[in-house]
């Protein structure tokens, strides 16, 4: 593009200068392609900094940057729009310029949120070989980046104060955002409402929200006439812009009251040398109305008589009152004027005017006094009550021949007040208060009024004013809050506290009586004269801590008034309290062998008493050798284990003390009851022993009880209930003998047909859990006519115990079962238990082989000898009868 015409051409202007050129002497077919014009849209937000990626166009038209030569990118700046974005050339990134975008500003006639805003651009991809023409569309996004705005800042809505409730007004200058859619005005409200407004919002066919005022309150413009709040504008935007304005609610008058004087007594003083037309007073009534509902005329109620109405003429527009004809200097006379002030529709107001004719005379300056305030013999008593500027006299210079323009009045004394002129008349002087009295500061002043004239003739009246107290003070306590302390268990009527207000005021005014709250307990009792605090019972800590409760103290004047404090009373702990068990005993249940230092059961005691006096301390009287109880938790717990078949039941006595002084002390029962473990097993009493024997003889009817197996356990319960079982027989026909699983009653139940030994390993199990404890016993019974050789049974007993004892044993080592807790005295118990069982089971194998080959020997001994038997048994039958005969029911070693 050329810069500038002439000779001082660049040479990049030069360059595109041939390249336009080139464009409008190309041939057809580059008109072609310049007509295949591309579009790019693109989509951004208003208001983003300069430098911020809008979008490659190199890459969204692929275009190969890499060729020879390079692809250019131009924009023309020829539009308006290209201002606000730069071109790289190269890549063709379009970037926002160093100018903000803004779209109100762009786009001002955009106003439909789904009317975009556009920024459109021309782009030349050069040179001539790669030429296309590129139209960007760069679409600006609204962001709410404007807030609301009204068209003024002080909106005015009048409304008649005669407004029925509901009512609603239209604020026609509502505000405006320039942004869109919900970046928009979304809604009205008030910053104050005053309690009789309200805000509605309407939204129209154009989709325009206009706010709407709605009374909700009755209105009165006498008693206030206008309303000055802020009216807030809200848009949609996160966060939302507000947008204020003043909103003044003007209340419009109407006719609905009627005029009233100011005064409705009015004095005036006229003296008989006053010249005609002086001013005499001015009248004034007032409507609250506004316009011609507050028009007021004034005029002479007909009671009035001529001849006053002649001399003192009425303005019935302005009410004032002049001097319309000469008055008759030698004589006084007194006038009374009713004036009447009227309104529209209104009954007239009264108002009254006394006119006071003073004759003049001669002589020297008097100073009449004329008293508002009471007043006896000079001295004028006033309330300290009194507001500033109250008036107390009128002073008139009554000598008006003497008076001249020299003549002056002054005030003489100290004190809140002073004189002056009364309203621009002459010789007529207030005396009045220029601030309040106070009776507490002075209770007296005493003041002078001199009057001078020109030739230094002073005249002084005197004035003295007393100041009347009034019950302006209110009580005041010495301290707002009063913290007592008392001990609890007190006797009654005891003292806590003084109370102490004072009252400036005087005589009964500063009288102060004392009260109690509403808050305060009935046991409390305080004194009314002379703020003495009691209680009349006796307190408990532990009932109430602390009392908290209001004491008035009220004067006696009129009206009363009073100020309050709060007591706060803190009762003191005293160890009046013993500690108490939570039951009045206990009684904890534990198994037998229950581990040593293990906790029992707890002992819960209480003690209602605070700090030391609620510490208790746990002792055992009886049994501390057995158990210890633990200080910190009340923990009752065993020094060692304990077993129930050495003692089921301990009775101890505990003691529990506290830490007061004196102490207190409880006691209470605590009973430990031994739970039963099966930890004995059962142990035969009969037989005696494993070599013993009974003798059943062959003939032995089945059915016959030939013994019994009698055992005891020490465990209890199901612990202790023992069945009897046979695990073994040896010897004799099989089945010959059954056993009662209940008493152990052993009973034939077969005939005998085999004679010799016949040995039964009973076992004799209980029924404890988790597994059963047993012991074994070995019953032999020998089936023969007689014993005839008693040596040889003993030998056979003997061995029979042998073999089955040793196969017992076998068996009983798989049977075994460890007490418990063994494993947690034995960390290797594991290790022993499989070491001890493989040791026992070598030596188990060594002695069966050595009871296989002794039985085998001793049964080879055995048959010879029952060959001798039966040789010598006849031969000794005769001498052996008797003998025999007895031997037949002899139990050996019972």
């Amino acid at each position: 593009m050329f810069n500038k015409t002439g000779p001082g051409l660049s040479s990049r202007g030069v360059l595109w200068g041939l390249c336009i050129l080139l464009l409008y002497t190309s041939p057809l077919c580059c008109f072609a392609n310049f007509s295949q014009a591309k579009e790019l849209v693109y989509k951004i937000k208003e208001g983003l900094p300069s430098g911020t990626l809008i979008g490659s166009m190199g890459s969204d038209l692929h275009l190969d940057l890499s060729l020879d030569p390079h692809v250019l990118f131009n924009l023309p700046q020829k539009k308006p729009s290209d201002q606000y974005v730069t071109l790289n050339s190269t890549t063709g990134q379009l970037f926002t310029s160093g100018k903000e975008i803004d779209r109100e500003t762009l786009c001002p006639d955009s106003s439909e949120y789904n009317q975009g805003c556009v920024l459109s651009l021309d782009v030349f991809v050069l040179p001539q070989q790669y030429f296309q023409l590129v139209k960007v569309k760069i679409l600006v996004e609204d962001v709410n980046d404007n807030r609301p705005r009204f068209p003024t800042g002080e909106i005015r809505v009048s409304v008649p104060e005669n407004t029925q409730v509901n009512a609603r007004f239209a604020v026609e200058q509502s505000a405006t955002d320039p942004d869109l859619g919900f970046h928009g005005v979304q809604t009205y409200w008030l910053v104050n409402d005053f309690g009789v407004f309200t805000l509605d919002v309407e939204e129209n066919e154009g989709g325009e929200l206009t706010p709407f005022l709605i009374v909700t309150d009755e209105l009165d413009r006498e008693r206030r006439e206008e309303y000055v709040t802020d009216i807030i504008a809200e848009d949609g935007g996160l966060p939302p812009l507000l947008g204020t304005a003043t909103l003044r609610i003007i209340i419009t008058d109407v006719n609905d009251n009627c005029p009233q004087f100011t005064e409705s007594q009015v004095n005036v003083t006229l003296y008989g040398n006053t010249t005609k037309g002086e001013h005499l007073s001015r009248l004034h009534a007032f409507d609250p109305d506004q316009g011609a509902n507050a028009v007021i005329s004034y005029a002479y109620s007909d009671r009035v008589p001529r001849e006053a109405r002649a001399l003192f003429h009425l303005d019935r527009i302005t009410g004032v009152i002049k001097l319309a004809g000469q008055i008759n200097t030698a004589t006084g006379k007194y006038y009374k004027l009713t004036v009447l002030a009227n309104g529209p529709g209104c009954v007239p107001a009264v108002a009254t005017v006394t006119v006071h004719v003073i004759r003049v005379a001669s002589g020297p300056p008097v100073i009449m006094p004329r008293y508002i305030a009471a007043e006896k013999d000079g001295v004028v008593k006033m309330k300290e009550s009194e507001p500033p500027f109250s008036p107390i006299a009128f002073f008139t210079v009554s000598n008006t021949d003497q008076r001249g323009p020299g003549t002056e009045c002054l005030l003489e004394g100290f004190g809140p007040f002073r004189l002056t002129p009364y309203k621009r008349l002459k010789n007529e002087y207030l005396l009045e208060t220029t601030e309040s009295l106070d009776h507490e500061q002075r209770q007296d002043y005493e003041l002078t009024v001199v009057l001078r004239n020109p030739r230094g003739l002073a005249i002084k009246t005197f004035v003295k004013i007393l100041v009347l107290d009034e019950n302006d003070n209110a009580p005041v306590f010495k301290q707002s809050l009063y913290e007592v302390s008392v001990e609890e268990n007190n006797p009654p009527n005891s003292f806590l506290t003084q109370l102490q207000a004072t009252d400036q005021d005087s005589e009964a005014r500063g009288e102060v009586i004392y009260t109690l709250g509403s808050d305060a307990p009935s046991v409390f009792l305080l004194e009314r004269l002379t703020g003495v605090l009691t209680v009349s019972t006796s307190l408990d800590r532990e009932e109430k801590q602390t009392y908290r409760f209001m004491v008035r103290a009220v004067d006696r004047g009129t009206p009363r008034r009073e100020s309050i404090a709060t007591v706060v009373i803190t009762v003191l702990d005293r160890n009046d309290n013993s500690p108490r068990f939570i039951n009045k005993d206990f009684t904890f249940f534990v198994p037998e062998n229950f581990p040593g230092f293990g906790e029992i059961g707890v002992l819960s005691v209480t003690d209602a008493d605070a700090g030391e006096n609620g510490w208790v301390a746990l002792s055992i009287v009886n049994g501390s050798d057995i158990f210890v109880i633990d200080a910190g938790r009340g923990a009752l717990r065993a020094r060692t284990p304990l077993d129930r078949e050495q003692q089921g039941t301990y009775y101890l006595w505990i003691e529990a003390v506290d830490g007061g002084e004196p102490s207190l002390s409880c006691l209470t029962v605590v009973t430990v009851l031994l739970l039963d473990v099966n930890d004995n097993p059962p142990v035969v009493l009969f037989p005696q022993s494993n070599q013993s024997y009974m003798l059943v003889l062959p003939s032995t009817l089945p059915g016959t009880s030939i013994t019994e197996v009698y055992a005891v356990d020490k465990d209890t319960g199901m612990n202790a209930v023992i069945a009897y079982s046979i695990i073994k027989r040896k010897g004799g026909e099989p089945g010959s003998f059954d056993i009662d699983p209940d008493t152990g009653n052993i009973t034939l139940k077969r005939e005998l047909s085999d004679r010799g030994l016949y040995s039964l390993l009973v076992k004799v199990s209980d029924h404890g859990q988790p597994e059963p404890l047993h012991s074994t016993v070995l019953v032999n019974l020998f089936v023969n006519e007689t014993v005839s050789n008693e040596s040889y049974i003993q030998s056979l007993l003997t061995g029979e115990a042998a073999e089955i004892q040793m196969e017992e044993k076998q068996w009983y080592v798989g049977k075994l079962t460890e007490r418990p807790g063994r494993e947690d005295l034995f960390p290797c118990q594991p290790l022993l238990i499989a070491l001890s069982v493989t040791c026992l089971g070598l030596f188990c194998i060594v002695v069966t082989l050595t009871a296989y080959i002794c039985c085998k020997k001793l049964k080879k001994w055995r048959k010879r000898q029952m060959k001798r038997l039966e040789v010598e048994m006849p031969l000794k039958m005769n001498g052996d009868v008797r003998d025999a005969d007895r031997k037949r029911t002899e139990i050996s070693n019972i």
